[in-house]
């Protein structure tokens, strides 16, 4: 079977693992994403590669080096996926990381440092709000007290969806990897962005990940009967909550040159009905920046904002932080690496930042980083008409293979 062939029946088996027939939905922590991780094992160790589970449910496949001792060069990105998702969003990474497995021992090339393949847990934010929880716990950054009682559209409580799966949150601390050694991370993601696409490059080199900022807003107004309530009588709920919107849309606008997002992604109304004005609602927002300052400027509008609308509506209004995280400006040395290999290959490429998160900004605390994009079609993700071309994804393989080779086989 020839390489192409090859990742394509990978590809497809681990997409096989979905629930719904629209799009893949993989959500973490679910019987989908857990039946679709022990089938990914079970790909590992095929290729003869030491496997095991941590505390907080990542798979961590290791290829061992000549030499002992030496750190490892570890790849790697995620296999869940949001509601109703496309097919590569994390998914690529996983895979192109053992198809470069797959290549080095069909050409028995062994290496003096051992190399890992790791399939991050629950790095989206879909469930409970908060996202990459597996390379938060690898790197010892989880907050089991702040994250334990998250919950999500069901009621299930992070903790209590961990136990489904037989791992204990109380536990989750001996996933940390900090007083390890690595030798460098690679992780290849779509760009999920329209930026290659337009400029005609195939490969873009991350230099900056953005920072995400998370919140819950709660509301509570006055429920009343839409026929007998006077308008100037009114606590709605839900009218506070289309203001916050529209401010925080009008306010990340201006700090638009700073590459500022902010986006209101939940708003749920409870025991809504049509002749009923809204009581409470509750709000989902997501702020983020590779500038900390720009973010800051939007949560101080966003305070003042909640803060005139609680005095003009007669509304409680509670903002609670779920996550706060900070800009991260990836590897020099890395970076470098890669421009050669682009080079050296006559591969297209530019340097790029990234306005979503992924697991490489956490892996940064632990040795040095290396981000890689393919491109997007139209720049969709999140949804089900996701695309990357294979010839562009065997592109990102091809150096994603030669940049861990750069780094494994020198001592």
């Amino acid at each position: 079977m020839d390489r192409r062939k090859r990742f394509e029946a990978l590809f497809a088996t681990i997409n096989q693992y979905n629930t719904g027939d629209k799009g893949i939905t993989r959500i973490a922590y679910s019987n989908e994403e857990q039946t679709c991780t022990h089938a990914f094992m079970r790909m590992c160790k095929a290729e003869n590669l030491e496997i095991r589970m941590d505390s907080c449910g990542n798979v961590i496949a290791r290829r061992q080096g000549k030499i002992e001792g030496l750190p490892p060069v570890a790849m790697g990105s995620h296999l869940d996926t949001v509601y109703q998702g496309g097919k590569y969003d994390g998914v690529l990474g996983v895979t192109a990381a053992l198809e470069v497995i797959k290549r080095l021992n069909e050409k028995k090339i062994e290496t003096n440092h051992p190399i890992e393949v790791i399939s991050f847990a629950c790095e989206e934010s879909s469930r409970f709000g908060v996202s990459t929880v597996g390379s938060k716990a690898m790197t010892g950054l989880f907050d089991k007290e702040k994250y334990r009682h998250l919950k999500d559209k069901d009621g299930i409580t992070l903790e209590d969806a961990l136990s489904y799966c037989a791992l204990d949150i109380n536990g989750i601390d001996q996933a940390s990897r900090v007083n390890e050694e690595f030798k460098a991370f690679f992780e290849l993601h779509i760009e999920q962005g329209p930026v290659l696409v337009n400029n005609h490059k195939k490969i873009g080199i991350v230099t900056g990940i953005a920072a995400p900022l998370r919140l819950i807003v709660r509301i509570t107004g006055k429920a009343s009967h839409s026929g007998t309530t006077p308008m100037n009588m009114r606590k709605d709920a839900l009218l506070g909550a289309a203001e916050i919107a529209l401010e925080l849309e009008k306010v990340a606008k201006a700090e638009e040159d700073f590459g500022t997002v902010a986006t209101l992604g939940v708003m749920e109304v409870f025991n809504g009905a049509m002749n009923v004005v809204p009581g409470d609602v509750e709000l989902k927002i997501d702020m983020r920046s590779t500038s900390l300052q720009s973010r800051q400027r939007v949560q101080d509008h966003l305070v003042q904002t909640i803060a005139s609308i609680k005095e003009n509506r007669k509304l409680e209004i509670e903002s609670i932080e779920i996550s706060s995280e900070d800009p991260v400006l990836l590897t020099p040395e890395i970076n470098n690496a890669l421009e050669m290999v682009c080079k050296d290959k006559n591969i297209p490429y530019q340097l790029m930042q990234s306005g979503a998160g992924h697991d490489a900004m956490n892996m940064t605390r632990l040795c040095p980083v290396g981000l890689l994009f393919v491109p997007s079609v139209d720049g969709i993700s999140h949804h089900p008409n996701e695309y990357t071309a294979i010839e562009d994804i065997l592109i990102g393989i091809d150096v994603l293979e030669e940049a861990v080779l750069r780094f494994a086989v020198v001592e």
